[in-house]
């Protein structure tokens, strides 16, 4: 079966690496949008353009590995509305704990804990050596850097950026497109668009 992965930046080089140490025997097509990458050889696969191929996508499985949340997102459901099945990526490395579930087309990286009864959504990153704790919500399209940690119970709306190193305290909700910055220790729940810089939010986005 062919995998298609669509976009060739930094983070299609994360989703390859975990594709390639668990032994993946499909043919990889890697696949950009941006005309100026055709041709490209990135972690030794040549790009194609565009990142969506012409017609029906059935037979194909698809991962979209692009760091921008919506965009991540909306190109999945583009792709399955063409018919490809989405592919989810589990580096041997991490560890998802049996009762915990996986979205389609979702990425956990090496060393990523993903803990009992914690659901993660679709076109989600959980990125390396972050941490989902037990009986965590995680929506669509979110992003947890590395090295995050979430406590148990915590509640996570869609497309929603959790920096790098970030820590949420237990049983908080971070609500949808919120943004947590890099090393951020979340101590109250976040509103939806709003944006939490070091021990404190700053003012919502629109």
């Amino acid at each position: 079966m062919t995998c298609v992965i669509i976009g060739s930046g930094g983070h299609a080089k994360v989703v390859l690496a975990a594709l390639r140490a668990g032994g993946s025997d499909d043919r990889i097509e890697l696949r950009d949008g941006n005309p100026e990458r055709a041709g490209l050889i990135v972690a030794g696969l040549k790009v194609r353009v565009p990142d969506l191929p012409e017609g029906s996508m059935t037979g194909c499985r698809v991962h979209v590995a692009i760091g921008h949340n919506a965009t991540r997102l909306a190109l999945l459901d583009q792709a399955l509305t063409s018919g490809a099945e989405p592919l989810s990526v589990l580096h041997p490395r991490s560890h998802v704990d049996p009762s915990a579930s996986i979205g389609p087309g979702s990425l956990c990286a090496a060393l990523a804990i993903v803990g009992p009864d914690a659901a993660i959504g679709r076109a989600a990153i959980v990125n390396h050596a972050a941490v989902v704790d037990h009986d965590c919500r995680i929506g669509d399209g979110v992003h947890i850097a590395p090295g995050a940690v979430l406590g148990g119970g915590v509640r996570v709306g869609n497309t929603v950026l959790i920096g790098a190193n970030a820590t949420i305290l237990p049983g908080l909700e971070i609500g949808d497109n919120a943004v947590i910055g890099a090393g951020a220790i979340v101590t109250k729940s976040v509103s939806a668009n709003q944006t939490w810089i070091g021990t404190q939010p700053v003012q919502g986005r629109s």
